[in-house]
């Protein structure tokens, strides 16, 4: 079980909605994820731009 509690407010999992605690935190995550807060950053590289496009 995940001892550092529900990854939203940290208070215990709850068993039906693991990892998080209540269906609100579910639901807190899931808004998270479909509004891209979760998205990995992506910095440019204009040496591996290079590389990916085939020109030399």
């Amino acid at each position: 079980m995940n001892k550092s509690g529900c990854p939203i407010c940290r208070k215990p999992a709850d068993p039906a909605y693991r990892p998080f605690c209540s269906r609100r935190c579910a639901d807190v995550d899931l808004q998270r994820w479909l509004a891209g807060v979760y998205a990995v950053p992506v910095t440019d590289d204009e040496s591996g731009a290079e590389d990916a496009s085939g020109e030399d």
